[in-house]
């Protein structure tokens, strides 16, 4: 197709405020390198971390001014680094290079973190379907093994991952315990299959998981939340149960200072396993190993689990949440709802709209 030299984009020029710092402007449409995918953006879903990108919080990698937030887009592969690429023209869900640059109608995309998704597959849908489940997958399926008739602690349950992590429990055949915030929440983890949901505003969590289960606790914690539910969730996991530190949406900052205190893990004689959404080629696997010291999940990985997910969904086996599907001029009232927790499950924003 014939792309455009230039494109609407959200883009902030310093922190603060989503509806303060995000402005429309037109600018031009970026050049793949290698390795990367230019992507027309059907539609983009935001994510906590794209707060930090707005906000100016906690960040690995932290872009120049001026950017565009967004590190998750669905849409079709319009160019590429390499132009043999057999993926330019395939629909595709991608992470962003640089986990930005997705709040606009053209995107750069990692080549080993971007998957097919069917063109059967519909929007809002089709947006909603790669990280939380991607997520939800890799830490029940890969780092736990979850087995049949385990119990699984799930917080922020209405959430995306959350929800999402429950619909993977159950399709295992496990017993689920989801935490939400609020009679609606968990009301919401009710109806997509938590065998248990509690309000955490309204009673200890800890308690109620621990009398749910006769004293003995939970075989897995899937915990998004991180810091303001760890010694609590360390409290009701059991004896060589799994605690699975899937994000820190709580406080991101104790994300990267010291944490973990060694004797109490050694008292709750449980696994504690670290699980991050990203992939990687066999080269930049190999250079981080080497140069960092970090375990990258393969791509074709990935590709895997979308497959699966894909085949899930075509079942009726799993139906992300859809909180909100709104137009491109409202996604900085989508995100400022995000950031003060009026939504639940995913926010997909069209570029079309």
């Amino acid at each position: 197709m014939n792309v455009p030299t230039t494109m609407r984009a959200w883009r902030l020029h310093q922190y603060g405020a989503p509806i303060d710092v995000l402005r429309l402007e037109s600018v031009a449409v970026p050049t793949p390198d290698a390795g990367e995918l230019l992507v027309q953006v059907e539609a983009f879903t935001l994510n906590f971390n794209d707060l930090e990108r707005i906000g100016g919080g906690n960040m690995m990698v932290v872009p120049a001014f001026p950017y565009s937030p967004g590190m998750e887009v669905t849409g079709r592969v319009v160019a590429a680094g390499d132009p043999s690429d057999p993926r330019i023209g395939a629909r595709v869900v991608g992470t962003t290079k640089g986990a930005h640059g997705g709040y606009a109608d053209f995107a750069i995309c990692l080549g080993s973190g971007s998957f097919a998704i069917p063109d059967d597959i519909a929007l809002p849908d089709a947006a909603a379907l790669f990280f939380p489940y991607h997520l939800a997958w890799l830490g029940l399926y890969d780092r736990a093994d979850l087995q049949p008739g385990q119990t699984v602690l799930i917080h922020a349950g209405a959430g995306g991952s959350g929800s999402a992590a429950i619909q993977l429990a159950k399709h295992r055949g496990a017993r689920v315990i989801a935490t939400a915030g609020g009679p609606h929440k968990v009301e919401v983890c009710r109806s997509i299959g938590a065998d248990l949901a509690i309000d955490y505003l309204a009673s200890d969590f800890a308690d109620a998981v621990l009398a749910a289960t006769d004293g003995v606790g939970v075989d897995i914690v899937f915990d998004n939340v991180g810091e303001s539910v760890f010694e609590s969730s360390l409290k009701c996991t059991r004896y060589n149960g799994q605690y699975l530190m899937m994000g820190f949406a709580s406080n991101k900052v104790v994300a990267d200072e010291p944490f973990v205190v060694p004797r109490r893990l050694a008292l709750g004689n449980l696994k504690l396993g670290g699980v991050l959404l990203a992939y990687a080629d066999e080269a930049m696997a190999g250079f981080l190993k080497t140069a960092m010291g970090w375990n990258f999940a393969p791509a074709a990985l990935g590709q895997r689990i979308t497959d699966e997910i894909v085949s899930l969904y075509r079942a009726g086996v799993v139906r992300p949440r859809i909180g909100a599907e709104v137009g491109f001029a409202d996604a900085p009232q989508a995100i400022t709802a995000m950031r003060d927790r009026d939504t639940i499950g995913r926010i997909v924003v069209r570029t079309d709209q």
